[in-house]
């Protein structure tokens, strides 16, 4: 139990430290998420993080750092994984809906019992490849950690996006080389280093959009 309080306070701590204030509900949910990523990880091998102190950080903290760019209704996380930002980004937004896409039955596997265990109705699991996926509508939004190259992650998700669709990539280093790759087609919109608590590594969010 004090393992519980302890990730608690680091959560709530590094939360504010990004501006943002957690609900109590928020705060539960995001801690069950922790407590099923841990649990799940031992058998599926979702991450290669293997300190829960440390996922506190480089998954909840590094997700929500991408909270105040994260703008309209549908949103799409490629290649989710594990649910990072998708999950955590679910369990913020409650009004807004986000597919977590994955090739990967394993990891899909996971992301369904995260909804079903938290309840997240605005969530929606689809184990597929990207360039396979073909949904009614196509997304506000399209965000991606650690997916692919710039160049990847803007072409094979192009048929999900209207021309006023914003990509999120999620990087390390800022991403020099990728962008020389990127379709001629698409810019970027938007470029942050991310300040995450907790977490020493480089981090930068590159926010894209086509410009036809």
């Amino acid at each position: 139990m004090s393992g519980m309080v302890d990730h608690a306070r680091q959560l709530v701590s590094g939360a504010e430290q990004l501006g943002l204030t957690l609900t109590e509900q928020q705060v539960a949910q995001l801690l069950n998420y922790l407590t099923l990523l841990n649990k799940w990880n031992k058998a599926y091998n979702l991450t290669a993080v293997r300190n829960p102190d440390e996922m506190v950080s480089r998954h909840l903290l590094d997700s929500l750092s991408v909270l105040p760019f994260v703008t309209g209704p549908r949103w799409l996380d490629v290649g989710s994984g594990g649910g990072m930002p998708g999950a955590i980004l679910a369990i913020m937004l409650p009004d807004s809906d986000f597919t977590l896409l994955d090739s990967n039955g394993k990891k899909t596997r996971f992301l369904t019992q995260v909804k079903l265990e938290l309840g997240l109705h605005n969530l929606q699991v689809v184990n597929s490849r990207v360039e396979a996926f073909t949904p009614a509508e196509p997304f506000d939004g399209i965000v991606s950690r650690a997916f692919s190259s710039l160049a990847d992650f803007t072409g094979l998700t192009r048929h999900l996006s209207t021309p006023d669709t914003n990509w999120l990539a999620m990087k390390g280093l800022y991403p020099d080389a990728e962008l020389q790759g990127m379709p001629d087609d698409f810019c970027v919109l938007r470029s942050e280093e991310l300040l995450v608590p907790g977490c020493q590594a480089s981090r930068h969010l590159l926010i894209l959009r086509r410009t036809a």
